[in-house]
């Protein structure tokens, strides 16, 4: 981290060329809304996620069980396999 930065506390979101503050229900709402608009543009298999071996197991399960039912995609993978 570059000397007299600090971390992230709130949400920013894209607001024309830069970025403002929103609330955590608007920043999810987005995410969700991009999501949506690309598997409604490309279908299911636009989408991929990767997922993290020293996660718990706990978090790979949600991770796998969200892109697959949530997205619909079968496109995840892990670092399990290094």
């Amino acid at each position: 981290m570059r000397k007299g930065r600090t971390r992230l506390t709130e949400p920013l979101v894209r607001d024309g060329d830069g970025f403002r503050t929103a609330t955590w229900d608007e920043a999810l709402d987005r995410a969700a809304a991009g999501f949506r608009a690309t598997v409604d543009t490309h279908g299911p298999t636009a989408f991929g996620m990767f997922s993290c071996s020293k996660a718990t197991n706990e978090m790979n399960f949600v991770a796998q069980k969200f892109a697959r039912v949530a997205i619909g995609s079968n496109n995840i993978d892990s670092c399990n396999r290094t």
